[in-house]
């Protein structure tokens, strides 16, 4: 007998997403943050994003509010496309901010899944410019919580 594997319906519509922009996401703030995912798999999250000027501090710089919001994001992103039966939220997230990116750069956010327990996960990110300078880099735990996903 074939052997076959569930279908993950969150997984499959993230991968469908390759390529396009986050204009369908779940989350209101990945649509204004207008990424556009490059690869997704049950352990990792690839987003390309161009700095807009809402996300710029007074010296034409990526706001570190901003960064902090894009790592945020395709982490929660990462943990919503485990397909898992209810809601996970983040309790931390712990930033170094290491180089800057300006307005109308290109820039790339990964987020990895270092360990994903029964309710807690851990989630690491990188912000990486086009020349591949590390622009910041996250680390995270999101809880389950009560709430069960209709999807």
């Amino acid at each position: 007998m074939e052997e076959t594997t569930p279908t993950n319906p969150r997984l499959e519509f993230f991968r469908s997403q390759i390529g396009q922009d986050m204009s369908k996401s779940p989350s209101p703030l990945g649509r204004w943050l207008k990424g556009r995912i490059q690869a997704v798999d049950l352990k990792e999250l690839v987003v390309e994003y161009t700095i807009h000027e809402e996300m710029t501090n007074p010296m034409g710089v990526l706001h570190g509010g901003a960064a902090a919001a894009i790592l945020d994001d395709i982490a929660g992103s990462l943990v919503f496309a485990l397909g898992r039966d209810y809601g996970y939220t983040s309790v931390n997230l712990t930033l170094d901010f290491l180089h800057s990116a300006r307005l109308g750069e290109t820039i790339t956010a990964t987020a990895t899944i270092i360990r994903a327990g029964k309710n807690i996960i851990h989630v690491e990110g990188i912000i990486r410019s086009a020349g591949g300078k590390i622009i910041a880099k996250c680390a995270t735990n999101l809880i389950q919580t009560s709430v069960k996903l209709p999807f």
